[in-house]
């Protein structure tokens, strides 16, 4: 009986536990928005704290409210828990100064109770030393972040406004692509908490080149010195977004922002709807050839501001920062995004053909030596990227593909074939186009089948076949039949015929210091299948101490079928391998004209690579 009357009590129990939360998430979800604000100080910025005020005043405060830390940033699909870095959490009445109470309920979620209060405080620092392009980073030459990992929100309230004022460190200046408010210095306005979080805030000693395109300014903020030509900058930076601007034929923003960060640290990109964040290394903007490079990642990151934040996958948009947001579309959002990014470079007049397909060449070179690309599919690696993308090991070469490199390839191929099925009538570009017209304009979100659909419209007929093999399944890509509409064959630059078969080991090699250290194997080599580990430590070659050059000069003599006698560490424990070595052949992977291209193939060639005029 008691047992039972116990049972009877705990129900009940549960019961109003989840009636309160109901009504909490009800509260929270209804009515007219708080007015919301936040100050970002940085005081002590060799600390690398930043300093957050967030205030809500609403006459209808609910008398508990949840506090919400995102733990992702859109457009990197990894969960970062941004919530950790938080530290000195407070609430208080703004009007009495009287402390509230609180609790976290969950990793990223402070549960305040508001005690009646219609002007609720809330204070708390988040530690800030970590430079990227989706990171929070402050010392004393800068403070970088972006809103999305240092500002909470409050449950049910995404789409609320709210202003966001920065006070600088000394003479600091603030740049960030949020529209500013007029006569409230530094202070900046967001008509949601999707606008907000994809707005990054740089603020420094900055430079700034200016210029316009169709009467739309642009500017790139530069934090840092480097061996950067910033006239060049403004020139070729602006040829790339003209270019853009072109093929898609509209100008989706009222302004737009590239935050430059040159540091010597590590270089990336990350794309915002109308700014976007870049980092290179300080002095890596010379010679020519890393000058292209960095021009480049402007094109990539410039061409998403259609291409993702506007053209948006499935489940991109609205956001949940709360948990993963899964798509099979990262192969589109990214890869196509890197396929256009060399090819707006061409068509701008800022690459050659020459070196718009020695480009090209290395990037399938890269894939067809890639092992996980007949393992896991385009649709695989983009619905994965949350637990593999950006958790690479040393087997991730045998287990997986890039959604970017297959993807771009893919891109490629997609191009020419819808090319050549339309007589040269349509192309990549168009679906673009109709993607844009079609689902952002509408207010739409586009699925897989809407992207084989459109791709189908513009091609004349069927794709199923392509899609099916290269994009849901794990075929072998087949080059020679796209790139034979602009009169181009994927061969081998040394022109051996027969490729030759030499001999392979089958694993990657380093040298750290003065130790040989083994970086990765390659599946269904004689290294995989005859026990070589990733993390060994080569100390010998048949009975003589190598480093990696020696190693593989001596590699090199050898063919199929001979013995290597590897003395290595491994955990400290001196082994000893004999390896039977396999064979290779090594095809050097290069894109090339067909020997005699037809007048279509050259009407095909030009319009696909042709320049701006």
């Amino acid at each position: 009986m008691r047992h039972t009357r116990l049972r009877a009590a705990l129900l009940a129990a549960i019961a109003l536990l989840m009636a309160a939360s109901s009504a909490l998430a009800q509260a929270t979800r209804t009515g007219t928005p708080p007015e919301i604000s936040f100050t970002v100080s940085m005081s002590k910025p060799h600390t690398h704290l930043l300093e957050v005020e967030m205030r809500l005043r609403d006459a209808r405060l609910p008398a508990q409210i949840n506090l919400v830390m995102p733990v992702w940033s859109p457009g990197s699909y990894l969960i970062r828990e941004f919530e950790r870095h938080v530290q000195d959490f407070a609430a208080a009445d703004t009007q009495s100064g009287r402390a509230l109470s609180w609790q976290k309920t969950n990793k990223n979620i402070w549960r305040v109770e508001t005690g009646g209060s219609r002007d609720l405080r809330v204070t708390y620092r988040v530690y800030a030393n970590d430079l990227s392009v989706r990171t929070n980073d402050l010392d004393d030459s800068h403070a970088h972040w972006n809103n999305v990992a240092l500002l909470i929100y409050p449950e049910g309230h995404l789409n609320a406004p709210s202003t966001l004022r920065v006070v600088p460190y000394g003479d600091w200046k603030v740049a960030t692509g949020l529209p500013a408010i007029q006569g409230r210095p530094n202070t900046f306005r967001a008509e949601n908490f999707d606008v907000l979080y994809d707005s990054p805030v740089e603020v420094g000693k900055l430079k700034t080149i200016q210029f316009e395109v169709r009467g739309v300014p642009h500017r790139i903020v530069i934090d840092g010195d480097g061996n950067y030509d910033m006239e060049r900058m403004r020139r070729d930076v602006q040829k790339i977004v003209e270019t853009e601007v072109a093929m898609m034929g509209d100008i989706p923003y009222r302004d737009y922002t590239f935050i430059l960060h040159a540091y010597s640290r590590s270089d990336g990109g990350l794309e915002h709807l109308n700014s976007t964040s870049l980092i290179m290394e300080r002095n890596s903007f010379r010679p020519d050839g890393n000058w292209k490079d960095f021009l480049s990642l402007v094109s990539h990151e410039f061409f998403h501001l259609w291409n993702v934040k506007r053209i948006r996958p499935d489940a991109l948009g609205p956001f949940d920062y709360s948990r993963e947001n899964y798509t099979k579309l990262l192969w589109v959002a990214e890869g196509l995004t890197q396929y256009y990014a060399p090819l707006i470079l061409r068509r701008a007049g800022l690459l050659s053909e020459e070196e718009y397909l020695e480009r090209m060449s290395g990037e399938i070179q890269s894939l067809q030596d890639t092992p996980g690309r007949l393992v896991m599919s385009l649709e695989e690696a983009s619905f994965d990227a949350w637990i593999k993308y950006y958790r690479q090991d040393e087997n991730s070469g045998n287990s997986q593909v890039s959604y970017y490199d297959k993807g771009q390839i893919v891109g490629l191929l997609l191009d020419l074939e819808i090319r050549k099925r339309s007589g040269g009538a349509k192309s990549l570009d168009d679906v673009m186009r109709y993607l844009y017209t079609e689902f952002y304009k509408k207010n739409r979100n586009y699925t897989p089948e809407d992207f084989q659909r459109a791709s189908e419209l513009m091609a004349g007929s069927s794709l199923e076949n392509f899609f099916a093999r290269y994009v849901r399944g794990r075929d072998e890509l087949e080059y020679d039949s796209a790139l034979g509409a602009v009169g181009l064959q994927l061969g081998d630059a040394d022109k051996t015929s027969p490729p030759v078969e030499r001999s392979y080991l089958g694993a990657q090699v380093v040298q750290e210091g003065d130790r040989l250290m083994v970086r990765r194997l390659f599946s269904g080599t004689a290294a995989y299948d005859q026990g070589l580990n990733a993390g060994d430590q080569i100390i010998a070659l048949d009975g003589l101490r190598v480093n990696r050059d020696s190693f593989l000069a001596r590699l090199g003599e050898k063919r199929p079928g001979d013995p290597l006698n590897l003395t290595l560490f491994r955990d400290d424990e001196l082994r000893t391998f004999t390896i039977k070595l396999g064979k290779r052949a090594v095809i050097d992977y290069r894109i090339l004209p067909v020997s005699r291209p037809t007048p279509e193939q050259t009407r095909q060639y030009k319009a696909w690579l042709g320049t701006m005029q």
